[in-house]
């Protein structure tokens, strides 16, 4: 049996991260001392592990609480953890798509900062940022911030494919 602190050890985490699961019901201790002391299991430790990779991997709690349950089901097979994580690996590709167009947009109105000695009202940066945003795009890039200067900026919605 472990205590709270050896637990946390034995995982690689910290005792406030071990209380934090409990609270989300992602684990809970196998009993208490006579000092009424968490007392934890190797099925503890082998349960935060999964957590931790499960995490490492972009699953959220939710979503690692859905992967442990699966564990407990009845009849439930390899097959749905790996739709599970075919899910998540969309998700993440999705996201990296984003976090890219969103680096190429920075790329671009980096690129047309040119006089970086200018007064802060012509930064074509903070212009870009000034300018009103659809809820899917960026702006086009240096001809978006080239317009915002001139105070005419239209932006046209870029579509990150899903």
């Amino acid at each position: 049996m472990f205590t709270i602190g050896k637990l946390a050890d034995a995982a690689g985490t910290t005792t406030d991260t071990i209380r934090f699961y409990e609270r989300e019901g992602l684990l809970r201790p196998a009993g208490r001392s006579g000092s009424s002391y968490r007392l934890y299991d190797q099925e503890a430790v082998t349960r935060l592990r999964f957590v931790r990779h499960a995490q490492a991997c972009g699953f959220t709690l939710a979503e690692v609480r859905d992967l442990l349950a699966l564990r407990q089901r009845e009849g439930a097979c390899c097959g749905d953890v790996r739709t599970q994580a075919l899910e998540k690996q969309r998700q993440l590709q999705a996201q990296i798509r984003t976090l890219q167009a969103m680096s190429a947009t920075l790329d671009h109105l980096i690129a047309d900062c040119t006089e970086v000695t200018s007064p802060i009202a012509d930064c074509p940066i903070v212009a870009a940022f000034d300018a009103a945003l659809t809820t899917q795009g960026f702006p086009d890039g240096p001809q978006g911030a080239a317009q915002a200067r001139r105070g005419s900026m239209t932006l046209k919605a870029r579509r990150v494919p899903g």
